[in-house]
């Protein structure tokens, strides 16, 4: 059985309002019937504001005149309604037995893929432990000859979400590159383009043959004009 919240104030409020036993409230509420004589005589918890525990819910009507017609019947607490969620361990992800043997794989392929990564987001993402990652990244692993990169998606080690949460928050906290290991970069036109490539462009062996022909058949027009001329003048 577990202990009711605030257990002196619930004794203060079950000596003042029942006709419990000392036994009865000092099982009830984990104290010792010396204590809860104490209480009733008016020498302890003098400041303690009793509670009642049928507000709280941890005690009903029924149990409580049970208990009274029975003086041997030990209290029960009542069932909550209320389910308190039990706040869960935080700690190193849990990893099958049967995948901890591709742990340092995995670890590997972070190591390479991923620099960005701080060993303790690794740690969250597959498990492990510093000693391991620093053994890996200096090719001291006992096994480091046989270890080959394996993406710990793949591997069923973490999810993919929680690797691309690690990632986007590394990238963000990682310091900007220089300029020089960002890498080379294309030169505007402005700056490659030469005066000589700025000036008209040459027309084109198309272009220059229309012309060609062009000026021939003005030539040809231009030579039957005179001759349609000189007729008319040597009838005149």
């Amino acid at each position: 059985m577990s202990t009711p919240l605030m257990p002196k104030a619930t004794a203060v409020w079950l000596v003042d309002n029942t006709s419990l036993s000392f036994d009865q409230i000092a099982d009830f509420c984990k104290l010792h019937p010396l204590e809860v004589g104490a209480i009733a005589d008016g020498e302890s918890a003098i400041t303690i504001k009793g509670v009642d525990p049928m507000l709280t819910g941890q005690l009903t009507r029924e149990e409580i005149e049970k208990a009274q017609a029975d003086p041997a019947h030990r209290l029960k607490m009542a069932d909550s309604k209320v389910r308190v969620p039990v706040a869960k361990r935080r700690g190193p992800r849990y990893t099958p037995v049967s995948r901890r043997q591709d742990r340092p794989n995995a670890i590997l392929w972070l190591l390479r893929n991923h620099e960005e990564l701080k060993d303790a987001q690794i740690m969250r993402l597959v498990g492990t432990t510093k000693p391991t990652i620093d053994a890996i990244r200096n090719r001291t692993h006992w096994n480091a000859n046989n270890l080959a990169p394996m993406d710990p998606v793949t591997l069923g080690l973490c999810a993919q979400i929680d690797l691309d949460f690690e990632v986007e928050k590394a990238a963000k906290l990682a310091p900007p590159k220089p300029e020089s290991e960002v890498g080379a970069t294309l030169i505007s036109a402005s700056e490659t383009a030469t005066p000589a490539s700025l000036a008209t462009p040459a027309p084109s062996a198309p272009d220059a043959e229309r012309e060609a022909v062009a000026e021939a058949d003005a030539v040809f027009a231009k030579l039957k004009s005179m001759k349609s001329a000189e007729p008319d003048a040597e009838d005149d």
